[in-house]
């Protein structure tokens, strides 16, 4: 008998969650890699995405990266859906140890999970390159200047966001290790498992059940114990309402 989702959740305390764009698609905000994701958005002075969201674009083009950026990268309305709130709800109920998310929006805390790692960082968290002064998201909205400055040394500011040419923080991917490393059930959801070093992570799991739910297949999904292909809020929202009422 092909065991359930909600039986996973009931027979562990020793729970990670390992997540990617299709987790946030759910508040709207559009993924990368997908028809209508951001690599389809084309640009005005002939730019890819791919090329502004660099480490080199950012410090030869301050401002037309900060134009892209605050356009298609800051979505200020979006709220957290149920996928969020079912995930802060198993880590209430002290089953669930650690979010690792590849998103840079904020809404697992917004909904509530206390041990988020951020592998891409996050746009809630900006800083200046000069003096190292750390602002938030509003201070780098509200600015007047194309390029925020540092209210004290007027130092250029630069999102908390690992952009491409740079690496992911490596006290956040060792603490992403060991969750995953020593946990008895590893969910992964709404990613292709397509990215790197992030998708690598699925290779330090030894646990009992690896799960993945996902809208599409992805090339883990042989070695997986149980493969949802489906909404991510819906199966997770589902399960730990099922979970509750046992």
């Amino acid at each position: 008998m092909k065991i359930k989702l909600k039986d996973i959740l009931s027979s562990s305390n020793n729970i990670v969650f390992l997540g990617g764009a299709g987790v946030s698609t759910e508040s709207n905000i559009p993924d990368f890699r997908s028809e209508t994701g951001l690599y389809k958005v084309s640009e005005n002075k002939g730019y890819p995405p791919e090329e502004i969201l660099s480490h080199s674009f950012f410090i030869n083009h301050k401002e037309d990266f900060y134009k892209f950026y605050k356009d298609k990268m800051i979505y200020r309305n979006a709220k957290p859906n149920a996928a969020h709130y079912a995930l802060a709800e198993l880590e209430k109920m002290g089953k669930l140890r650690a979010v690792i998310t590849q998103n840079i929006d904020g809404l697992h805390q917004e909904a509530g999970s206390k041990n988020v790692l951020e592998l891409h960082g996050t746009v809630k968290d900006n800083y200046c390159m000069k003096c190292k002064k750390h602002f938030d998201l509003d201070y780098v909205l509200s600015s007047q200047s194309s390029v925020p400055k540092c209210d004290s040394c007027g130092g250029n500011i630069k999102p908390k966001v690992v952009l491409y040419e740079e690496a992911l923080d490596q006290q956040v991917m060792r603490e992403a290790v060991r969750y995953i490393s020593n946990a008895e059930v590893l969910i992964v959801g709404g990613t292709s498992l397509m990215v790197y070093p992030a998708a690598g992570l699925i290779n330090y799991f030894k646990g009992r059940y690896l799960v993945l739910i996902n809208k599409a297949t992805t090339s883990f999904d042989s070695v997986a114990d149980l493969v949802i292909v489906d909404s991510i809020g819906k199966v997770l929202g589902q399960a730990v309402k099922q979970l509750k009422e046992i």
